[in-house]
């Protein structure tokens, strides 16, 4: 089982990189080989919309740090994806992530019953936000869930701890861990 970790976060050691880092760890111990990408320590640009894509190539056209991250989600079956909440939104750095994926799209992905160029793989999106209240931002999952969905993510799964700011990076609480090792053991099932 080959897992793919992406680090939305500027912050390496910050709560979701954390949590994330927990399920990768479990994950390990149940067998899987795992890859872990800090976005932040890349240079790369967001899509440019130019469509090299769809008339050609199967790929980003952009040779930047980025290539190497998609192409390494097209090889993993399991993908871990993990945000602090910035501005009510994940962060610029998974969003850049996220609009380079327009290249999985096949070049009929309008009209074709199975859009992606991805074969089908499970995904854990990690989503901490310093916000106490629930029923803020809670729905950023649903709106990329859409679009991962399409992609070919037909088994996703929510890791959200509400609460958690930058102030308490020592402190991300043992049942957010926990929900870390089970989304582990899912991923490996």
């Amino acid at each position: 089982m080959k897992i793919v970790s992406l680090l939305g976060s500027p912050r390496a050691k910050g709560n979701s990189a954390t949590i994330a880092k927990r399920i990768v760890e479990t994950a390990v111990k149940l067998g899987a080989e795992t890859v872990t990408y800090e976005l932040n320590r890349l240079a790369y640009q967001g899509c440019q919309g130019c469509y090299a894509c769809k008339k050609g190539l199967e790929e980003c056209v952009l040779q930047d740090d980025l290539a190497e991250v998609l192409a390494a989600v097209r090889e993993a079956d399991c993908v871990v994806l993990a945000s602090g909440v910035y501005f009510g939104e994940i962060t610029s750095q998974l969003k850049g992530f996220f609009d380079r994926c327009f290249s999985y799209f096949k070049p009929d992905f309008h009209t074709n019953p199975e859009p992606s160029r991805l074969k089908p793989k499970k995904l854990v999106f990690v989503i901490t936000q310093g916000n106490p209240d629930e029923a803020a931002f809670d729905s950023i999952f649903s709106r990329y869930d859409m679009f991962l969905k399409w992609l070919g993510f037909k088994d996703t799964r929510l890791v959200r701890i509400c609460g958690i700011g930058p102030a308490t990076v020592d402190g991300v609480p043992e049942t957010a861990l926990r929900q870390a090792e089970d989304a582990a053991r899912v991923l490996m099932s």
